[in-house]
């Protein structure tokens, strides 16, 4: 070959990485600076640069960078961006392997259309293939009208997927900016949700459509805003100030899940002694059934210190649910809260509860139960909003759990909610109870009224004899004596010894076993 000829295939070859350098740069730009300054003005970061602080530096893998969308209708043949709106990739967070998708609003308002959505189905295939969690990061216009049914097909094909692997591997989604129509569906499937103050917003139909359908005139923050989802209708688990802190718990959440269903939580050695008595337990939790107390105090003080997460805080705070870590082992915590309508079970704490409980025993977390539960809040609200089937769900989920499952009963435990909030009935490993636990159908006043109406109708003094009669049953039912003489609680601790009790039992438990009889799956009362 020639020197003339040589030189020239040489300049080739540059021309083609200058090309690559080129299409890299493109990449940076996104939707260009004007679009990517007005993601700054409204308080929210660029796709790329969320994914920049999920990751660990220089771990983060971008795959499908060249993608295009194949679209000619509409001028769209001549409107076409790298990547196709969607960021996709995988890498390391907290040094263990992550996969994840970040929506870009610069391009096509982060619309989905064919391509985008191909790239979001190979990250999850990708993800459950290698038993990794998948994290979304939405922020996007919903369907590209443009591609119409493909855009639909889109959305069908990640919703397969998210059925499909779920309780395979973990699926965290984060709500960064608008999620309406079909959209929103993708989230809801997913394990964990995260809102944004001020900038995100999830709904079916918005403010447009709602008005003309129903004459009602509401705003986009008043029909799906982060405080409706947070506090009133329980679609989402963790509210953030803004985009940085929102990835922040992302990375906090992720360092409580085990990578897929067939490992272990992390485990992280704790400073927090295993055998320290929880002195303050005494005071925290008073004997008198009617004194109400914020459960949270009891949960902090007993588990490794500062290491609960709650999830849900805003909602159904009648019940509390988190993540917590006792001798550095990962845990679940259930508690009835009598600080909010007594601790009473109702329609949404027996849904919020029974899904958090469900995802432990997906994944191997432990749960921790405790109960200080009067019973099913009453009324015909909550009758006619389905509590038997909605209830139910509690019941079902706590029965179906196969994970080490350690109960501590603190004062009341009263009718069927006894039996629902992880009993021995329900194959709890572990039942404990303080001092001042009550189990029974009913409270002492209650019964008395039932069992000795009479008693108390034809008495000279109806009522001295109803005191009579309630201390009583007070001395003869209202404890734990009869329910460990029978066996349904393994042993009756004084109150300092509830940590290390817990955790012996933790111990205990970690090589269990226990299997569900075979079958398709179960028929959950949805």
């Amino acid at each position: 070959m020639s020197g003339e000829n040589i030189k020239e295939k040489e300049k080739k070859q540059k021309s083609k990485y200058e090309i690559l350098l080129e299409k890299e740069k493109k990449l940076l730009s996104a939707g260009g600076k004007d679009k990517i300054e007005k993601q700054h003005k409204e308080g929210k970061l660029t796709a790329r640069e969320r994914l920049q602080l999920l990751f660990d530096d220089g771990e983060f893998e971008e795959i499908d960078r060249f993608v295009e969308h194949r679209i000619t209708e509409f001028g769209m043949g001549d409107k076409k961006f790298l990547g196709d709106g969607v960021i996709v990739g995988y890498g390391k967070v907290d040094g263990r392997l992550v996969f994840a998708f970040s929506q870009d609003f610069t391009v096509f308002g982060g619309s989905l259309g064919e391509m985008f959505a191909k790239k979001v189905c190979k990250i999850f295939d990708m993800a459950a293939k290698t038993g990794s969690p998948i994290i979304g990061l939405n922020d996007s216009g919903g369907a590209r009208i443009q591609e119409g049914v493909l855009s639909l097909g889109g959305y069908g094909d990640i919703f397969l997927r998210n059925v499909r692997y779920s309780g395979v591997i973990p699926q965290i989604s984060a709500i960064m900016g608008p999620c309406a129509g079909g959209a929103v569906y993708s989230p809801a499937i997913t394990d964990f949700i995260f809102l944004v103050k001020k900038t995100s917003y999830m709904f079916i139909t918005g403010p447009e459509v709602t008005k003309a359908a129903t004459f009602e005139e509401v705003t986009k923050e008043e029909l799906g805003g982060p405080e409706i989802h947070m506090e009133k209708s329980g679609v989402a688990h963790f509210l953030a100030e803004n985009d940085e802190d929102c990835i922040e718990k992302i990375r906090k959440l992720l360092s409580y899940l085990p990578r897929n269903y067939l490992e272990d939580p992390p485990f992280i050695p704790s400073e927090d002694p295993e055998n320290r008595k929880v002195e303050e337990l005494k005071s925290l939790i008073p004997e008198d059934p009617n004194v109400a107390f914020d459960v949270r105090e009891v949960i902090n003080a007993v588990v490794d210190r500062d290491s609960f997460f709650e999830v849900q805080s805003g909602y159904a705070q009648n019940i509390v649910i988190g993540f917590a870590r006792m001798a550095g082992k990962v845990v679940g915590i259930v508690a009835n809260n009598p600080a909010y309508l007594a601790g009473c079970l109702d329609i949404n704490s027996s849904e919020k509860a029974a899904r958090f409980v469900r995802f432990c025993d997906c994944f191997n977390i432990p749960i921790i139960t405790f109960v200080d539960v009067p019973g099913f809040l009453p009324g015909t609200a909550q009758e006619h909003n389905g509590i038997i089937r909605r209830g139910a769900k509690l019941l079902y989920a706590y029965a179906e759990a196969t994970v080490p499952k350690i109960t501590l009963i603190m004062r009341k435990a009263y009718g069927g909610a006894y039996v629902v909030m992880g009993s021995r009935h329900l194959l709890a490993d572990v039942v404990l109870a303080l001092p001042q636990a009550e189990i029974a159908v009913m409270g002492a006043e209650g019964a008395v009224d039932i069992i000795f109406r009479k008693e108390i109708q034809s008495s000279p003094d109806p009522k001295s004899a109803r005191e009579k009669f309630i201390n009583e049953y007070k001395n003869n039912f209202a404890n734990p004596w009869k329910a460990a003489a029978l066996g349904f609680i393994d042993d009756v601790i004084k109150p300092e010894d509830v940590r290390i009790k817990i955790i012996k039992a933790l111990h205990t438990l970690e090589d269990k076993v226990d299997k569900l009889p075979p079958k398709k799956h179960g028929n959950i009362p949805l």
